[in-house]
């Protein structure tokens, strides 16, 4: 069994890498079987957290609102993950956002891993449900918070020792790291006219904007500007 690993979560404003946005990252680091560090940090997305994210999560725009730097944040946890494997439920819907926002800031995120998914599925195909929160049941394994990252990269990690220990020897090649092969489209950064648009926008509202606008792509731009007019207005 491989017991150094690095597993991971990740809470997001919707299904997609190419439309929606990380707002937490959750993760353990894993040294021969023990826990000896973890990452746990809030993003701040360009748009407003949908009710429907918030009732699952449990997670606020106020609870994202004082989040650091993303870039730093995506910059930091890579380095976080340097020289491990990861470890993931539905490890691929995880990876293709980090890759998307790696990608966007020119950082390279090219990984192996394991998808304790994919083995529930092989291994447990009379279970009804394969979901983290099912299995977890299933394991007796107790998950403080669900839906929230760190939370649930340690219950993925306490799930993945036990499918090992059941299923391993019969099951060798689904405890086998594979190669994680996902290739964001390219990102289509904030036009020009949408720069100097935003920044009238803002000055003309009195409003400030953490974000380095010039790091926003033509979508995020596009609804940052629908946000700001929705609530405060055209300019005149």
């Amino acid at each position: 069994m491989r017991k150094t690993y690095i597993s991971f979560d990740l809470e997001t404003t919707g299904l997609s890498e190419e439309k929606d946005y990380i707002i937490e990252i959750g993760a353990v680091k894993v040294n021969n079987g023990k826990v000896v560090d973890r990452f746990a940090r809030f993003l701040k997305p360009p748009i407003s957290i949908s009710n429907t994210i918030t009732n699952l999560t449990g997670i606020t725009d106020d609870m994202v609102k004082n989040a650091g730097d993303t870039q730093e944040t995506i910059k930091d946890f890579i380095k976080f993950c340097d020289g491990y494997f990861l470890l993931g439920h539905n490890i691929m819907f995880d990876y293709k956002f980090m890759k998307t926002y790696a990608a966007r800031f020119g950082l390279h995120f090219e990984k192996e891993g394991i998808d304790t998914l994919k083995i529930a599925r092989k291994v447990h195909k009379n279970l009804e449900s394969k979901s983290l929160e099912s299995l977890c049941t299933y394991y007796n394994i107790v998950n403080a918070s669900a839906h929230r990252a760190y939370h649930d990269a340690l219950a993925t990690a306490k799930l993945y020792h036990m499918l090992a220990h059941d299923f391993e020897v019969s099951e060798p090649s689904l405890f086998t790291p594979e190669t994680l092969c996902y290739k964001p489209k390219k990102v289509q950064k904030i036009t020009k006219k949408q720069l100097i648009y935003l920044t009238s926008l803002l000055e003309y509202h009195s409003l400030s904007e953490e974000t380095d606008l010039e790091t926003l792509t033509r979508s995020e731009a596009s609804k940052l500007i629908d946000k700001i007019i929705l609530t405060h207005g055209y300019m005149r």
